[in-house]
């Protein structure tokens, strides 16, 4: 059996089988990428819930594991030299596809070409989206200066048509199916979420819509959007 005695993390989320990943997250999109990924890879490993609340994610223990103090975050316990932590949820995403040979492509120039959609949704999707959900859904929203809603609903705007027109005439973003796939689709699934698809004109982004829909058909992501149950 496993030693995880050396991450503290353990004292506040017990592991039941330290043997299989320790999965520490909340089903958000950020979230949901690393769970889905362990479901597409077959990879065994036990989900923690960690709420976003500060006695979770600035808890002693969570931050031990990831300073950062954001979900999701993992251990392996069969990592390439002993148990390993990770946290950064396209950083785990990489780790796992590099520990299983999946969802990477076939050969280098696959391998440059997911990497690189996969930091277009780290660097730029996901934080543009995350500011949008702010200043229209949330706390920003009922500020009277609305430049901030409108920059980024303009930057959202452009980030959508960006992934429709590489999208024309493919089912993925980067040939076969991979983790940019699953990377960029859970944000994109938020903007319903921030009731914001009118105003990005979602509709008008047929190969978006379509992707979007492909995606959520997989059997693997059904299950792994709803892994930790918020409840």
């Amino acid at each position: 059996m496993a030693d995880l005695s050396d991450f503290p993390i353990t004292q506040k989320w017990a592991p039941e089988n330290p043997d299989i990943i320790q999965l520490y997250s909340f089903p958000t999109p950020n979230g949901v990428k690393v769970s889905i990924a362990l479901e597409e890879m077959g990879l065994a490993y036990e989900p923690h819930k960690v709420t976003l609340a500060d006695a979770d994610v600035k808890s002693p223990e969570f931050l031990s594991l990831n300073p950062n103090n954001k979900i999701p975050a993992i251990i392996d316990p069969d990592g390439p030299d002993g148990p390993i932590g990770l946290f950064e949820s396209g950083a785990i995403l990489l780790y796992l596809a590099g520990k299983t040979g999946q969802l990477l492509g076939n050969g280098a120039t696959d391998r440059a070409k997911v990497t690189q959609w996969l930091m277009f949704q780290m660097g730029g999707l996901g934080p543009m989206l995350g500011q949008l959900g702010f200043f229209y859904k949330f706390a920003g929203s009922e500020w009277e200066d609305k430049r901030p809603q409108e920059r980024y609903i303009s930057e959202g705007k452009r980030l959508l048509a960006v992934l429709d027109k590489e999208l024309d005439g493919r089912d993925w973003i980067a040939g076969d199916y991979s983790i940019a796939d699953i990377a960029i689709a859970p944000w994109l699934r938020a903007l319903d979420f921030y009731g914001a698809k009118d105003v990005v004109g979602w509709d008008d982004h047929k190969n978006l819509v379509a992707y979007l829909d492909r995606f959520l058909e997989r059997p693997a992501v059904r299950k792994g959007l709803v892994i930790p149950p918020r409840d």
